[in-house]
């Protein structure tokens, strides 16, 4: 779709993804502007509700960014999240939003150019999709 900028969502818990988008800051690694992240204590608080207020608001694609398997500072929250993250693909593509458009990504606090990567290859992924479909509904609201 020409001209199709897609709005992304990405929950990142605070002390790895979070800091690697900050890391990735901090080093200039360019990734896209269009991806908006908010900082959660951890990748396990992130709820279904959420992940689906943030493409009922308009959210094109979401990803949830936790800690690397082993390392979640509290214990299990990015093993919780991950199963979560799959409930969730399986809801919305039942919905018709589409499953694909979520997805979950281990970081750690010094993978900067990992996010910066993550954010520039799901930016394209979604704009290869197109639109949320329920993205019109929802502005007419």
């Amino acid at each position: 779709m020409a001209g199709f900028e897609p709005v992304i969502v990405a929950f990142c818990c605070e002390y790895c993804a979070y800091t690697a988008a900050d890391t990735a800051g901090s080093k200039r690694l360019s990734y896209p502007p269009n991806v908006k992240i908010i900082s959660v204590p951890c990748a396990g608080r992130v709820d279904v509700i959420h992940i689906l207020k943030a493409f009922e608001k308009g959210a094109d694609g979401v990803f949830v960014a936790a800690c690397l398997e082993g390392d979640c500072h509290y214990e299990n929250g990015n093993i919780r999240a991950s199963k979560r993250v799959k409930y969730i693909r399986n809801l919305l593509e039942e919905t018709g939003i589409g499953g694909e458009r979520l997805e979950m990504v281990a970081l750690s606090a010094g993978m900067g150019a990992r996010f910066a990567e993550v954010a520039k290859e799901i930016t394209e992924k979604i704009r290869r999709l197109g639109p949320n479909p329920i993205k019109s509904n929802s502005e007419n609201a």
